[in-house]
């Protein structure tokens, strides 16, 4: 950068950043256009680096240019990419080619030490020129901030200047991509910028083991293709040439080309095992302190400062020596690295993960614990004043839980007990050791509350010492008393306690431990609404803390459980049918008098926590794709049932359906919203509506012209029927404007919620209640149950029946927002998904109702309605791999428009003639001008001329494992044509895919072709009820693909094939109608002998995915395996064994217990089958 810093320009070229935007971008560590161009280094400094980087340091921007300049000066290879590096790239690009507006997100997940970070700036790297690439290397805490300095970087230059910025986000919580998008929109607001192409690419890179992810995601795991092996081979080659010995110890490049060999680290490793139990010098505790760290907490670090202070406090002649001298003989496997030229010093960490790892197992093995070495740390880097960086290191090392794994999959504010280290000292230790960890810590920092935190939960959980559990949970509310979070410790050790407390415990004893309980539950709540009040002085929470109100409930069902099951007196005492007193010798006396007024306080406060968390669970859910822990939704139930039940003045008055409704907590301002959790079909639904209307309304008005008279309600009212007045007040599809001023009505509303809701739900997801249908008054109103699936991600709006239910509502999105145009007003409302408000247009879409007011759902762009293509499918596509925005209802893939129909009956079917060399079928056709179609392939042609060509079926298998391959499946067979004479005009490839008419095109498509170059996929030009269709095509090998997930709607066939095998043996495929697989399932079946029974397939559209069951009505038939699940391809079937067949019998295909196929076997069809007929003219009619 010798004439200064340039970014990249939209249209091409640089532009040269002056020092205030620089400036401007502290948080980022932007990586210029020209970064290191003109610019001279030491030599020294350029291997040092290098050195480094392979030994095992983080990568710096310097390494990629010394790789570059050595590929350029061809002295040396370049860098290594790893195989996930062209997907990356590619969804990279791809989302820049759409030049919608808008922020995108890619994500590579990858395990420690497999080259992770290393790969995502690789990908900067390269891409620099193209865009504004950037690191965030600040806090990520403070988002609005950062998504100011990613607008500062997009916008740098004047407007016909602005560039996509590709900012790597290394490690980050999920949390941060949709509130940094969400910030960054806010922000182009204020400024009123609009921009002309995509804003930001979000390339989020995760640091995890490796469980369930998705399909598009790119994941680097610890072992290498044969490709990458290649790849390693040769740079260690060239290592070895460059460094000679020293290549030996390139620790983080020897452990990746070995392909993480456990052997190769373990040797690296074996210096250690010169460790001895009754010696310890400061060396080898260091080595302990640093693998101890680094294994635990992934990306930890000391300063070598840190390091070399351990050493002052001793006479030594040394204290001049480098680090690397002192730690000798364990220099090799610790590196040390600048890694931030503002950072304080140089920091020192572990060659790799893996050799961490190691270096714990084996200083364990000779003695020197996981505990012991904690404690040193404590001891030794912890005494005074302790940086921030170190104080977060500990405590993810002592208090930091895992998320549970459910078959893999990360469950939703489901944390392990403890943190790794501390479960693996119990496991490998004992309890003893983690308390005594954990005591230190606590004694260590004396004014950080979590570790004495942890240890009370230790104290409860493992050892069952309540009294010990106690103290350390009341000094951790003591060191910070204001946190509803730390206090809700207390309250479950006192919960844990009684819920322990063994068979038939004293009554009074359960009181009192309840009691104890409750108060510190209570003064949790407390705690929890202080941290919600905006007084100025404090910062406000953003999640609200329910854990205190649920804990409450957890006690009282407990001590129902506890006292019940000693006498069932209890049971109305607690639900206060029977008085206290009434009873009170029976229960125990007068001791039992001090909890009175407990026991009377019970059921009203359990159904002030119920009705809230009945609204909490009905109006929202923790996120967009998180539903909240079934056992909240289960354990408020039961406490409801147990103390609350149906009064007896409702029973006496016989309100049957009343009674209906409050045993359904229908008769709470949440009653409606509330009965759409549970299972009721559409008429019972109407029913509870019309019930809780009656009961809503005359507790507020006399009826709904009253209603319609206090229009328009105070903010004070509560927002429930704030609701019920917009869905009355709506103007129907038959009205051009409603009779009320909705704008105001919409505001009254907002402000009621905030009022009412808005600190419990700032941090959820808000559900829509209700759905404006067609029609008029409140028979227009669409439950969200009704409609069967999940609307929060917007596909079941594509369901045609939805689609006929619905009122599709006109509007405009303007600076980031979007209006709904009613009467000629433009009535601003909220969008579920904010990224379809990027680009100013005209839209329609459907309106939905939370409980904070309206919201539009499925915002299309009404110049690309007879398309279908809403903006959703514009800002990113809904059928990505892995995402369920592709499907439809109950999550079915959906799928785009038709066009350029060739119709069937304009079209002349030919027979090909076929010739066989060495098992592979050369297909043969020629034809006048017209249009065709061959009667094996369905390969339709358009011809001018008389054309001559032939074509084989290729092998999918080999190019489905290609990197661009891996999110797509095959859709139809894989056609290597050949053009003999003439031109062929169009050619339409065939697809198996179901798509009717009313579809819109989607990119859910694509086609491969092989060339000279490898495997290429490219974008669909047409799309076809049956066939993709090309105009003046290149006759390559090509084949249609679909994007890989389940609920892809397939045409299929059913094959049937009698083996050789003793008895009745017979391979029952489901394939689809391909006739590539069809002939690869004969071939393979007629190789061994079996015989075809030809019979129809289903006449239902099936999905891959769909879980199907094969059966007969013979009992004595056996069928392997019982279910199977659709693929498309031809890797599964169905055995069918009977032993005494002698009859005809009947096959079943059933999906979900509802049968889709069926067909008779007839005893002819087995018993005087021949090979002849099996093998003859029918062989290649595959359709």
């Amino acid at each position: 950068m010798a004439h200064g810093p340039t970014l990249s320009a939209n249209r091409g070229g640089e532009i040269p950043v002056g020092s205030e935007i620089r400036d401007s971008v502290s948080r980022l560590d932007v990586l210029y256009a020209n970064q290191f161009e003109g610019e001279s280094f030491d030599r020294n400094l350029l291997e040092e680096t290098e050195e480094n980087f392979y030994r095992g340091a983080p990568p710096q921007w310097l390494n990629f240019h010394i790789s570059e300049q050595a590929k350029s000066d061809d002295t040396g290879a370049p860098f290594i990419k790893r195989d996930g590096y062209d997907t990356l790239v590619d969804q990279i690009l791809k989302n820049q080619e759409r030049k919608h507006p808008g922020i995108s997100t890619v994500k590579l997940f990858h395990q420690p030490g497999c080259g992770g970070t290393t790969l995502a700036m690789q990908v900067l790297w390269d891409l620099r020129k193209t865009f504004r690439c950037a690191v965030l290397t600040g806090s990520s805490s403070d988002i609005t901030e950062v998504a100011k300095e990613v607008v500062c970087l997009f916008t740098a230059g004047s407007g016909d200047h602005q560039n996509t910025v590709l900012l790597l986000l290394n490690d980050e919580p999920n949390s941060v991509s949709p509130s940094l998008e969400e910030n960054i929109m806010m922000e182009m607001a204020e400024l009123k910028v609009v921009p002309n192409m995509p804003v930001a690419i979000l390339l989020s890179c995760v640091r995890k083991d490796l469980g369930q992810v998705f399909i598009r995601d790119v994941v680097l795991r610890d072992f290498l293709s044969d490709t990458e092996k290649q790849k390693f081979a040769e740079k260690k080659e060239e290592l070895s040439r460059k460094y000679s010995d020293k290549h030996e110890q390139f620790h983080g490049f020897n452990i990746m080309q070995t392909n993480f060999s456990q052997d190769y680290i373990k040797q690296a490793c074996a210096v250690f095992s010169t460790v001895r139990k009754d010696r310890k010098p400061l060396k080898t505790q260091l080595a302990a302190l640093l693998s101890l760290l680094n294994a635990y907490v992934p990306g930890s670090y000391l300063l070598e400062s840190q390091c070399l202070d351990l050493w002052k406090c001793q006479n030594s002649i040394h204290r001049d020596l480098l680090l690397e001298e002192r730690m000798k003989p364990f220099s090799h496997l610790i590196i040390t690295f600048q890694q931030d030229k503002t950072q304080c010093g140089k920091k020192v960490r572990m060659a790799h993960p893996m050799i961490a790892q190691c270096c714990t197992e084996l200083m364990a093995e000779v003695g020197l614990t996981r505990s012991e070495t904690a404690r040193n740390l404590l001891t030794c880097l912890c005494k005074d004043e302790v940086p921030p960086f170190l104080l977060g290191f500990v405590k993810d090392m002592l208090t930091k839980r895992k998320p549970k794994e459910n078959n893999g999959a990360k469950m939703k504010e489901d944390l392990g007990r403890f943190s790794r280290l501390i479960l693996d000292i119990q496991k490998k230790e004992d309890k003893s050791k983690c308390v005594s960890v954990l005591k230190m810590a606590s004694k260590t920092f004396v004014q950080n509350p979590f570790f004495p935190q942890a240890l009370a939960r230790f104290y409860y959980i493992e050892l069952k010492d309540y009294k010990l559990a106690e103290m350390w949970a009341k000094t951790a509310k003591q060191r910070d008393p204001h946190n509803s979070f730390v206090a809700d410790t207390l309250g479950q050790v006192y919960k844990n306690h009684l819920m322990n407390m063994g068979f038939s415990p004293n009554p009074a004893d359960v009181l009192q431990l309840a009691k104890k309980a409750i108060e510190a539950f209570k003064h949790e709540e407390q705690l929890a609404e202080n941290d919600m009040k905006e007084d100025g002085n404090t910062n406000v929470s953003r999640v609200f803390n329910a854990r205190g109100m649920f804990g409450y409930l957890q006690v009282c069902n407990c001590v129902f459980d506890q006292l019940v099951s000693q006498k069932e007196t209890w049971e109305g005492v607690l639900t206060k049918n029977v008085s206290m007193a009434s009873v009170l010798e029976s229960l125990g006396g007068n001791e039992l008098l001090r909890f009175n007024d407990l026991i009377r306080s019970l059921r009203p406060e359990v159904e002030k926590r119920c009705a809230f968390y009945e609204k909490y669970l009905t109006y929202s859910k923790v996120d967009r794709e998180n539903d909240d822990p079934a056992y909240i939704d289960r354990d408020v139930s039961e406490c409801f049932r147990k103390y609350v039940r149906v009064s007896k003045h409702v029973a006496q008055n016989g309100a049957g359906f009343i009674q209906k409704l409050q045993q359904n907590l229908a008769d709470t301002s949440a009653g409606v919203p509330s009965c759409l959790e549970r299972e009721y079909n559409e008429s019972e639904l109407k029913e509870i509506t019309t019930g809780w209307e009656e009961i809503f309304l005359q507790s507020f008005c006399e009826s709904l012209t009253a209603l319609r008279q206090q229009i328009p309600l105070s903010p004070s009212d509560a927002p429930e029927l704030h609701l019920v007045t917009l869905l009355l007040c709506w103007p129907s599809d038959s009205e051009d404007k409603g009779v009320f001023d909705l704008r105001q009505l919409i505001q009254c509303m907002q402000r009621s919620y905030e009022h009412a809701y808005k600190k419990y739900f700032k941090s959820r997801y808000l559900r829509p209640l209700f759905f404006i249908g067609k029609g008029r008054d409140l028979s227009r109103i669409v439950h969200r149950k009704v409609l069967q699936s999940d609307w929060s991600d917007e596909t079941i709006f594509q369901d045609p029946m939805v689609q006929e239910r619905l009122l599709q509502v006109e509007g405009v999105v303007k600076n980031y927002r979007v209006f709904a145009t009613v009467g000629g007003k433009d009535i601003e409302v909220d969008a579920n998904q904010r990224k379809s408000l990027w680009k100013p247009r005209q839209v329609s879409f459907y309106l939905g109702f939370t409980i904070r007011g309206p919201v539009a759902f499925c915002i299309k762009t009404k110049s690309s309605e007879k398309a279908g293509i809403s903006e959703h499918d514009i800002s990113k596509p809904d059928t990505s791999p892995g995402t369920d925005a592709a499907r439809g209802p109950s999550g079915r893939l959906k799928f785009g428009a038709l066009c350029g129909k060739m119709d069937s009956t304009d079209l002349t079917k030919l027979h090909p003639e076929v010739s066989r060399a060495d098992e592979v079928h050369t297909y043969s056709l020629q034809s006048e001008a017209g249009k065709y179609e061959c009667s094996v392939s369905a390969l339709r042609w358009v011809c001018k001329e008389r054309v001559s060509f032939q074509y084989q079926f290729r092998s999918w298998q080999e190019h489905m494992k290609r990197p661009q391959c891996i999110d797509y499946m095959p859709a139809g067979p894989l056609l290597d044509i050949t053009v003999t004479d003439g031109e062929i005009e169009e050619v339409h490839l065939p697809h198996c895919i179901c798509m009717d008419q009313k579809s819109t095109l989607s990119d859910a498509f694509a086609v491969l072709h092989v060339d000279a170059r490898g495997v290429v996929v490219e974008s669909v030009p047409e799309v076809t009820t049956s066939h993709i269709k090309f105009l003046q095509p290149i006759f390559l090998p090509r084949g249609v693909m679909v994007q890989k997930k389940p609920g892809v709607p397939v045409y299929c066939d059913v094959l049937i094939y009698k083996t050789k095998k003793e008895f009745l043996t017979l391979d029952v495929y489901l394939v689809p109608r391909d006739p590539a697989i069809k002939q690869e399932v004969e071939q393979n079946q007629s190789s061994r002998g079996s015989i075809i029974i030809q019979k129809p397939g289903p006449d239902k559209v099936l999905q891959t995915g769909d879980h199907l069951s094969l059966s007969t009505d013979r009992a004595d038939a056996i069928v392997r395996p019982r279910m199977q699940d659709l693929r498309c391809d031809s890797s599964r079937s169905f055995e069918v064994f009977i032993r005494n067949a002698d009859s005809d019998f009947t096959l079943r295909l059933e999906r979900e217990q509802n049968t889709i196929w069926t067909c008779t076997v007839h005893r002819g069809d087995y018993q005087n089958q021949s090979t002849d007929l099996a093998h003859g003219k029918k062989r290649h009619n595959f359709k």
